[in-house]
């Protein structure tokens, strides 16, 4: 004769999935936002590579472009306007953890507008004389990684990070 599983054996059953799933869901979220925060690496890498191209075209002086805008109608002169020629579509524009600058918008990413119209090597930032290669160009708009992930750079050596670390003079 057979014999069904009783209540008992079902609650105790449904509760040991219960509590895998709350143990499983934060691992899969944070890995997904590990994941995330990778591509948007990837894709500023994308914007480096575009960059190099720009800067190859203009005799090494970066592009005049605006820090950003608050709308695609905003104006003009913006990343995603000037680089929009050197890459292979606009989704490299998009960090895939944000879901409202970028439909806003047009870009999920901040130009450091202190670089722009200088020629590479005359890119300074409050005084940074070594390791200037790490000076920022582009980053997040917001933390869209959280503060586990932090936030993502390209750098003025058209690297692409998340560590923010350079030297400055004090006098």
């Amino acid at each position: 004769m057979r014999r069904g599983f009783t209540v008992t054996e079902l609650v105790v059953v449904i509760g040991i999935m219960i509590a895998l799933a709350g143990v499983g869901i934060p691992i899969f979220t944070g890995m997904k936002s590990t994941a995330e925060s990778a591509k948007c690496i990837t894709r500023l890498r994308g914007l480096g590579t575009a960059l190099e191209s720009y800067l190859s075209e203009n005799g090494n002086f970066f592009p005049r472009i605006k820090m950003g805008r608050k709308s695609h109608s905003g104006g003009n002169n913006v990343l995603e306007e000037v680089l929009g020629p050197y890459v292979d579509g606009p989704e490299v524009f998009q960090c895939p953890s944000d879901h409202t600058d970028y439909h806003k918008t047009g870009s999920s990413y901040f130009w450091n507008h202190r670089a722009s119209g200088l020629k590479r090597t005359k890119v300074v930032m409050m005084g940074m004389s070594r390791g200037s290669s790490k000076i920022p160009l582009i980053h997040d708009k917001e933390a869209y990684h959280g503060d586990e992930n932090g936030t993502n750079f390209l750098f003025l050596d058209l690297s692409a990070g998340k560590d923010l670390d350079f030297d400055v003079e004090t006098e």
